[in-house]
């Protein structure tokens, strides 16, 4: 019999033995990533930057990528603004600059910084192209939605940039495998408003420049400080005196330019008591022109006379006329009342949504998203190269907009009789 193990002490448990294993395998990892000397760190930054560095993939990808965001702008199509993203090329690079910054290397911060310049000159140039095409191609029934809609801070692209900022950092740093889809993220957030700013130089259309840049550079701004926040809690600190100093410049300049470009210096000023907040817009009336008022004549054109008579101090006698005054002919004015107006509501089958023009085919004045309503003035629509534009009015932040309308985005509560175009508003004046 043997008495070496005693019959009374459990055996081990096996899945236990796999979890330890297994933990510990991940502090390994997790030291190999992040290696707690001088030495250690130097050789990850120096690994991590030969994965960072740029390729001619950045630029022939950009060039691509820039060519279908320029192409969707113009045809305001949101599947090929989707596909010009997918093949967008990875944006490692930004990770690079985030590193040099901490790391305080001047010389990588300038390599990848340029070739970031010269990725987005790219796609800046082909939404530049596209908005000159155009011009040379008008076509007075296309609409820019696309173009409008990410030349425009909103907050939830913030959430969405901070998410792709983080979950980017995250990948590249403990993985070798390239992030793919945090780095779509990220580019839907730069390259849709840089794109969209170019596409606004280009086209003349106001409302995208310099709106879009602004809003690139604001991303640009807000994804980058994530990032540098991300390095620190993965353990990525300054090293050196440099180092330190750089990073505090940049975080610094970063956080400015994020302040003062979204305008939350000035909230900040109104909380302190600072500054007084500016006061609403005063809404402004704009009165469509109407044809005058027809006079007609009379038939009886003599004169009619009026007495006026001072009484005497004799309550027998008669009142003597003492002046005679003559009066002018009269005169009937006729005039003719407005037809009662239309409420139209939007529903474009693309785009979200529909413009508001000065004139068919004009500048534009305004965006109104589907399920907004305005008001259609009857009897007056134009026909401008095969394309009917109904003449409405609609309230934009409060204020009253006069513009002009395209009649196959707009559908009316009840059916409008005689809904047909007319080259130009017809008035008929009273004989």
């Amino acid at each position: 019999m043997d008495y070496t193990e005693s019959p009374s002490q459990p055996s081990p448990d096996p899945s236990q033995d796999f979890v330890s294993a297994r933990a510990r395998r991940r502090r390994a990892q997790r030291r190999a990533y992040f290696p707690a000397d001088e030495v250690g760190r130097n050789a990850l930054f120096e690994h991590l930057a030969r994965r960072a560095f740029p390729s001619y993939e950045l630029f022939v990808f950009s060039l691509v990528a820039g060519v279908f965001l320029g192409v969707g702008f113009f045809f305001n199509a949101q599947a090929l603004l989707i596909f010009g993203i997918l093949v967008a090329p990875l944006l490692t690079p930004w990770i690079g600059m985030a590193l040099s910054i901490i790391a305080g290397s001047g010389r990588l911060f300038a390599q990848t910084f340029t070739a970031l310049f010269l990725s987005s000159l790219l796609i800046f140039g082909s939404g530049l192209l596209a908005g000159f095409a155009s011009r040379v191609l008008p076509n007075s029934a296309r609409t820019f939605t696309e173009a409008f809609i990410h030349s425009r801070l909103w907050p939830p692209d913030l959430f969405a940039l901070t998410i792709g900022a983080v979950i980017l950092t995250i990948s590249f740093v403990r993985s070798e495998e390239r992030p793919y889809l945090p780095s779509a993220l990220l580019s839907y957030e730069l390259l849709l408003p840089l794109c969209a700013a170019g596409f606004g130089l280009g086209s003349g259309v106001s409302g995208m420049w310099p709106e879009g840049a602004l809003v690139f550079l604001v991303h640009f701004a807000w994804a980058t400080f994530f990032g540098i926040i991300t390095l620190f809690f993965l353990r990525f600190y300054p090293i050196s005196l440099g180092g330190a100093t750089f990073t505090g410049f940049a975080i610094i300049a970063i956080l400015a330019i994020a302040t003062f470009l979204t305008g939350f210096n000035q909230w900040i000023r109104i909380q302190a008591g600072l500054a007084t907040p500016e006061p609403a817009p005063v809404p402004q009336t704009v009165i469509s022109p109407s044809p005058l008022p027809s006079f007609t004549s009379s038939p009886e054109g003599a004169e009619s006379t009026a007495l006026i008579g001072v009484p005497t101090q004799s309550a027998t006698s008669t009142p003597t006329p003492t002046n005679r005054a003559t009066l002018r002919p009269t005169e009937t004015s006729t005039v003719t009342a407005e037809p009662t107006p239309i409420i139209g509501l939007i529903r474009a089958s693309e785009g979200g949504g529909a413009l508001v023009r000065e004139k068919p085919g004009g500048k534009v004045l305004a965006i109104l998203p589907n399920g907004s309503t305005v008001t259609i003035v009857p009897n007056d629509l134009q026909e401008v190269n095969r394309v009917i534009w109904v003449h409405v009015m609609a309230l934009v932040n409060d204020v009253r907009v006069d513009g002009w309308m395209i009649q196959s985005v707009l559908v009316t509560a009840t059916p409008v009789a005689e809904w047909q175009p007319s080259p130009s508003p017809a008035f008929t004046a009273t004989p």
